[in-house]
Parts: C-alpha cells; sequence; structure tokens
C-alpha cells in the first residue's frame, strides 16, 4: 500500500511538472500579438500613379535590406511595371494639389487607408497650371492638416519635385524651380516632433532631357533616380516605427520592364493654351477581337467648370490575346474635347476619339487589364459616352 501510494503521488507529481511547464512555455505565445506592418502611402499625380514604377523599385529595394513588415497603400490599384511589388497607391493621373484640397478628397483616402508615413510628390500640375508658389504651398498645409486628423503621429516626406519642360510650357521650369526653392522653409515652419516633415530633394541630380520620357514623367533612369532618393530618409523615419530584419539580399536595381511611357497634360484651372488635337490613326497591328470580348469601365475622377479628368480601365474578356488595340467612342456634344492624355496615344476626329496602345501596353492577354486616362474640356454639359469598342468590337461597360 505504501508503495502503490508514493507510486501514485510521483506520478501526480510529474504530471503537475508538466502541466505548469507547459503553461510556462506556450501562455506568452498566447498573449503576444504579431506587430502590425507599417503603412505607407504614396501620394502624388501620374508621376506616383500612371504608372509610378519608381514605386516598385523602392518596394524591391525595401524588402531587399530587411523592411518587408511594411504594407505600401492607397485607393488605386497597382499598374505593370515587369516586377512583383506592392503596387497600391494614392497616385491620380492629372491631379493638382490645390484641387485635392478644394475638392476635399484626402480626408475620404486617409480614412481608407490609415497611413503611417505619407510620400508626397505633389505640385506638377499646379506648377504647369501657373498657380502660384506660394498657393501650392498653402495647399499642401491644408493636406498636411488633414494628414494629422487622421493620425496625430504621421511621418510625412514631401519631395522637392523632380525637373518639369515639357514642350509649350515656358514657365513650366523656372516654376518647379520657384516651388522646389521654397519647400525646405516651409517644411521647417510646420514640421513637429510628433508629426515630422521632412522635404525630399528629387530635383538634384535629375536631367529632364535624358530622365523623362516626355520632359515631365520618369523614363528607367529617372524612376531609379527617384526610388533612391527615396530610399535613405524614408528608412530612418521606418526606423523610429520598426526593426529591419537582416537580409544578405543585394539592394535590387532591376529596371521595371515593360518601360512605361505615359504621357499627360495637368488637369485645367489656369491651363496653358492647349497643343493642336493631333488626327486619328489606327492601330495597323491590333488584331481583331471576336465576340463581346472586351470590358471598359470609364470614370470621370475629377469634374469642374469646364474641364474634367477621366480614368479608363479596358478589360480583354475574350478568350485570346490582342497583340495591339485600339479603343474607340464617340462624345455625345459637340463641345467635349480630350486635351492629352497618358497611357495611350489619343486623337479626336470631331466626336470621334481613339486611343491606341503603347509599347508596354499594347499587348493584352486573355483577361488582362490595363488603365489609360485624360483631361478634357466641355461646354455647358458633359454627358457619358454612350458605347465603346476596341479593334472595331463593340464592349460591355462596368
Amino acid at each position: 500500500m505504501r508503495v502503490g501510494a508514493r507510486y501514485l503521488i510521483a506520478c501526480t507529481l510529474i504530471v503537475l511538472s508538466g502541466a505548469i511547464l507547459l503553461y510556462q512555455t506556450s501562455s506568452p505565445q498566447k498573449v503576444q500579438a504579431a506587430t502590425p506592418a507599417t503603412k505607407i502611402m504614396p501620394l502624388g499625380d501620374s508621376i506616383t500613379g500612371s504608372p509610378g514604377c519608381w514605386r516598385a523599385l523602392l518596394w524591391n529595394n525595401l524588402q531587399n535590406t530587411g523592411y518587408t513588415n511594411i504594407n505600401f497603400v492607397g485607393t488605386q490599384p497597382p499598374q505593370g511595371c515587369g516586377i512583383p511589388y506592392d503596387g497600391d497607391n494614392e497616385g491620380h493621373g492629372g491631379a493638382l494639389a490645390t484641387n485635392i484640397v478644394s475638392l476635399n478628397e484626402l480626408p475620404g483616402w486617409l480614412s481608407a487607408t490609415n497611413p503611417d508615413i505619407v510620400l508626397m510628390h505633389l505640385g506638377t500640375n499646379d506648377v504647369w497650371s501657373n498657380i502660384a508658389t506660394n498657393t501650392i504651398l498653402a495647399a499642401y498645409s491644408t493636406l498636411v492638416d488633414q494628414m494629422r486628423a487622421n493620425n496625430p503621429h504621421m511621418k510625412i516626406l514631401v519631395a522637392q519635385i523632380i525637373p518639369m519642360n515639357p514642350s509649350g510650357c515656358s514657365y513650366c521650369a523656372q516654376g518647379v524651380i520657384a516651388l522646389d526653392a521654397a519647400i525646405p522653409a516651409w517644411a521647417s515652419s510646420k514640421t513637429t516632433a510628433q508629426s515630422p516633415i521632412i522635404a525630399v530633394d528629387q530635383w538634384t541630380g535629375f536631367v529632364d532631357s535624358t530622365d523623362t520620357v516626355d520632359g515631365v514623367h520618369p523614363n528607367d533612369a529617372g524612376n531609379q533616380k527617384m526610388a533612391a532618393r527615396w530610399y535613405p530618409p524614408l528608412t530612418a523615419q521606418l526606423n523610429t516605427l520598426m526593426t529591419p530584419v537582416p537580409s544578405t539580399a543585394t539592394p535590387t536595381g532591376t529596371t521595371p520592364t515593360p518601360s512605361p511611357t505615359p504621357i499627360m497634360t495637368p488637369t485645367p484651372g489656369k491651363t496653358p493654351t492647349p497643343s493642336p488635337t493631333p488626327t486619328m490613326t489606327p492601330s495597323p497591328t491590333s488584331t481583331p477581337a471576336s465576340g463581346n470580348a472586351c470590358k471598359v469601365a470609364y470614370t470621370i475622377q475629377n469634374q469642374w467648370p469646364g474641364g474634367f479628368t477621366t480614368n479608363v480601365t479596358l478589360t480583354n474578356t475574350g478568350s485570346t490575346a490582342l497583340n495591339g488595340w485600339t479603343f474607340a467612342f464617340t462624345f455625345p456634344t459637340t463641345s467635349q474635347q480630350v486635351g492629352q492624355g497618358w497611357s495611350a496615344t489619343w486623337a479626336q476626329a470631331g466626336q470621334q476619339v481613339t486611343a491606341t496602345g503603347l509599347a508596354w501596353n499594347s499587348s493584352l492577354a486573355a483577361g488582362a487589364s490595363t488603365a489609360i486616362g485624360f483631361n478634357g474640356t466641355f461646354g455647358s454639359s458633359n454627358p457619358l459616352p454612350t458605347s465603346f469598342t476596341l479593334n472595331g468590337v463593340s464592349c460591355t461597360k462596368g
């Protein structure tokens, strides 16, 4: 009896010891929560979003140097840049800082994404529209106030924007110089310890004649330069929020392919005299679509008296790839006019409008989509087109 009792007591003690050990080793795992990813919002115009492939390079450089617990955020979807990356962004083609403020658009974008850090390259279209530097900086201040209303600890990186020298705009180059010269003092006056503003010099060393495709939008070399300039100040701020994971990978310098060649004009405000409307040229290499093999989403993103910005998403809903495409529609009124656009070659003859794919987006695989857009003008009304075609075949709307 004594042996049995002692054996029973010993077994009981072993079980209790094991239970205590199990509790000690497992309970910390139950209460330890995963660290949330740091949210980064790239905010701007078509230089940021159409397609804005400097974001792809920056994302991969961050990943390859241990900054893996991050999340690029925005209400705009990714654009094709030829390499995998987190493409969410807040780059709106044709956007002006002053229009974003007057239309009160930023609070909605912020509440949808709740970023910790904002990378803002904005003001190109304001300069192009000949808006005064002080007016642009006042818009910047309102945007910063709205960011801080969303997150009092927001970290804000504001670019001294890249040079601009498009044809037909004699004042653009000097306008950028004036704006960039004023940004550091503005940032210093607006920064706080809780919510720092860091001016990021994207201007120095960037050459519009060799680093852009059209005097405005960066080419592959320009994208490389922009990503490299964002990286040091961004990682400095990330280091205050997170610890990078050690990595043996070499930071990527891979250039996104295919090379994007967007073309875009600013949202008309105080707008320079538009270029003559080009003549309509159909694509000679378009593959005829069969049946109802396309879908079009035509969205007026912004509208103001006499002008508007339209984004269009084309989707190949057929079973075969399109090797070259021409998109077409007819404006309902004679006063509606396309100025110039981006991500396609746009043309207008009378009320008939066409857009032809560029080298980097002219092939659409089955099920694939591409985003294009334009700025336009109108008279007393701006009704939507009622039908669309892709390579001559009617498309569904949606």
